[in-house]
């Protein structure tokens, strides 16, 4: 078949160099260990291991989770519209960032298969027992659903049949949206949290999904030429140019909606809420997100993009890590305030807020995400890397 794949046609033996190799042990260290945390927390059991409890069950694996999730889906949306639009300026970085939607999906997924108590009853009861009227049954079949497409269209790009991957990329994108969508309605469904309650979080968090996938977009593309110690080629950069505008954009629609978020406590609806948004703004979280979230994940990047004015790789790239870190502490931010307030406040000589710290093996475990990411980025580089530059042809 001419279309046959051939890994010696896509891969770039080169880029094992001693820095991606160095970088691939670290990376894949922190996955190992991770994994091994979370195993043994199956054995130990997770209320050993985990901060979480009864009063707060949701803690930092469920964030982490929630980064990597709608990371993937801003990745895939923004591959989606520049291959079902050929010829705009995206269309260079189009192929790598279906392989980072790809390991960002699994990278969530492992996280929260470390989180749950029985990973395993899940993904049996998932297909025998489904239960269509919850949010979260929704969010994890359509996951699982845009993990296929999205593994196909990749296995498509890399045989050339590009017609096909195309479609199965749309349906990938489609399939990502509404299971993002289902994950915002997990939280904002919930009428006993006040904090969550509400229609703002789905399309919040397709907001912060263009934001996460375009911060990806340029850092794992600039990074990618790092590895090799190549400068950038003019088409490329241009790409990459547009992804810091459509970072630029969805910065400034985030800051604005997180503005109304908040301001939308204090001038009626549930006092709940109020203490809530008070836990960030003067509370225990306050500088989790006035220093991280608002200045070092939104402010910042914003000033270094605009000062730069999208000529400088770097500065941008600092940019979009910025935001990524940013976006992380951020749905840590959401998932804590939104239980840290007791629901019978005021009775029972109850505190105004319960308190959740991850544990030290919460950390690692989440690393264990960021460790597999890293790992299968440089190892996508090494072995597929010819494909991520045929996107002209796709």
């Amino acid at each position: 078949m001419a279309n046959e794949f051939s890994l010696t046609a896509v891969a770039e033996p080169e880029v094992a160099n001693a820095l991606v190799k160095t970088l691939s042990g670290i990376f894949g260290l922190l996955l190992i260990v991770g994994v091994g945390v979370g195993i043994a927390g199956f054995f130990i059991g997770h209320e050993h291991v985990y901060n979480v409890n009864r009063e707060v069950p949701w803690g930092l694996l469920i964030s982490t989770y929630a980064f990597f999730a709608i990371t993937s889906t801003g990745l895939c949306l923004l591959a989606a519209i520049s291959h079902v639009f050929g010829g705009n300026k995206l269309a260079p970085l189009a192929n790598r960032m279906v392989w980072v939607s790809l390991i960002t999906i699994l990278s969530g997924f492992t996280v929260i298969g470390m989180e749950i108590v029985s990973p395993w009853r899940m993904v049996i009861y998932n297909v025998i027992s489904p239960n269509i009227t919850s949010n979260i049954w929704w969010m994890g079949t359509l996951y699982g659903m845009a993990l296929g497409f999205i593994l196909l269209e990749f296995w498509l790009i890399l045989t050339k049949h590009y017609t096909l991957a195309l479609a199965l990329g749309i349906l990938g994108a489609l399939a990502e949206v509404a299971a993002n969508t289902c994950l915002g309605g997990v939280f904002s469904t919930l009428a006993a949290r006040p904090f969550w309650y509400g229609s703002q979080l789905p399309v919040y968090f397709l907001a912060c999904a263009f934001l996460s996938g375009a911060a990806a977009a340029v850092f794992f593309t600039h990074y990618a030429y790092v590895i090799r110690g190549r400068k950038m080629e003019q088409h490329v950069f241009e790409g990459v140019q547009a992804a810091g505008k459509v970072l630029l954009l969805m910065l400034i629609l985030v800051s604005v909606s997180s503005f109304w978020k908040m301001a939308s406590f204090y001038v009626g609806g549930s006092s709940d809420g109020r203490v809530a948004a008070e836990a960030l703004y003067s509370g225990p979280l306050a500088f989790n997100f006035w220093a991280i979230e608002i200045g070092v994940g939104i402010i910042a990047p914003i000033a270094l993009l605009l000062l730069t004015r999208f000529k400088n790789l770097a500065a941008m790239s600092t940019a979009s890590l910025m935001s990524l870190v940013g976006m992380f502490i951020a749905r840590l931010n959401m998932v804590t305030a939104g239980q840290m307030v007791p629901q019978y406040s005021g009775f029972d000589n109850l505190p105004t807020y319960f308190n959740y710290t991850p544990s030290g093996y919460e950390w690692i475990v989440a690393l264990a995400g960021i460790g597999f990411t890293g790992f299968a980025f440089l190892q996508g580089e090494r072995f597929f890397g010819k494909s991520f530059t045929e996107s002209n042809a796709h």
